[in-house]
């Protein structure tokens, strides 16, 4: 099974903290680009993750050619044509910079948007960047969509200002573009608060189809009431194998394992090889990525390919 996303990278500040190096990344068979990935780095406002470092919010970029995007040549070779830069932010200083790639594919169907508010429109979430690759009329519907705090998908991470998991878009009443997500065989929503500049909010949605979902496991943890473990809030799986449940019972102390490494320092991380982790799953790859408000924890998703 093919995920949605083709490539992930973590990008992190280099000793200076005046360019982005290259950290880690999950790039399947495409070895070539990874090479070339890794000989790179970024100055501030440079390249993908540069321009999300300078802008402070995710960028979408959805063509590279005549872009600033520096890995273009690449990228067509292994057949990438997306790139989506999210920022992780501590105040006003960068831990991180995450980057999704992606390839326009017939078979390939999901989306990834940009929700923000405007100073005309303070009070109403409207898309502002997003990728859908073939799904064109529901992205033309999701433009003309705009939502208050509270409402919907966006409005709901906004309201709580923590990630949200709707597994089943179908019976849920929350995500109000239900049965245009129906239409287009979309089936499960992430939604995560990424960044607040001066009054804008920024919030990703992740939108999966059931065949090519974004990520074969998702899971929001969070610190426990003492603030001395993280807990498994929600999960989805795409084997259905009642994920949330496997993970209630499992706690994760700060420093452990790479969730608790990355509840220590603040730093999105990715695990990539065969080892059997048991409170990190079977699978061979995740990325983890935190969640980060005024300085303080909020929650860990932890994306599994």
């Amino acid at each position: 099974m093919k995920t949605f996303i083709k490539v992930t990278e973590i990008w992190i500040p280099t000793k200076d903290r005046t360019r982005l190096g290259f950290s880690a990344g999950l790039y399947g068979s495409l070895h070539e680009f990874r090479v070339a990935s890794e000989k790179e780095s970024f100055a501030y406002d440079e390249g993908l993750p540069g321009k999300a470092w300078a802008a402070g919010h995710p960028v979408v970029l959805t063509e590279f050619d005549h872009s600033y995007f520096k890995r273009t040549k690449s990228a067509k070779k292994a057949g990438l044509t997306c790139g989506i830069a999210i920022p992780v932010f501590s105040g006003e200083f960068i831990m991180a910079v995450v980057v999704f790639l992606c390839g326009d594919d017939q078979h390939h169907a999901g989306a990834i948007e940009v929700w923000s508010n405007s100073a005309e429109k303070n009070t109403e979430l409207a898309v502002i960047d997003g990728y859908y690759g073939t799904l064109d009329e529901f992205e033309n519907i999701s433009r003309g969509t705009s939502f208050i705090k509270g409402s919907g998908l966006p409005g709901q991470v906004w309201a709580t200002g923590m990630p949200v998991l709707i597994e089943d878009l179908g019976q849920a009443s929350a995500f109000i573009r239900s049965s245009d997500a129906r239409k287009a065989g979309i089936t499960t929503a992430l939604g995560i608060p990424v960044s607040v500049v001066a009054n804008q909010v920024y919030i990703m949605t992740f939108l999966s189809a059931k065949a090519t979902p974004i990520a074969k496991r998702i899971q929001i943890w969070v610190p426990d009431e003492r603030g001395q473990r993280l807990v498994c809030q929600s999960g989805y799986s795409k084997q259905n194998d009642e994920l949330a449940e496997m993970f209630e019972t499992i706690s994760v102390r700060k420093g452990e394992g790479l969730l608790g490494r990355v509840w220590l320092t603040g730093v999105p991380a990715i695990r990539n090889n065969a080892e059997v982790v048991p409170v990190e799953g079977r699978l061979n790859s995740m990325l983890a990525m935190p969640v980060i408000d005024d300085g303080k924890l909020k929650a860990v998703v932890t994306f599994l390919f």
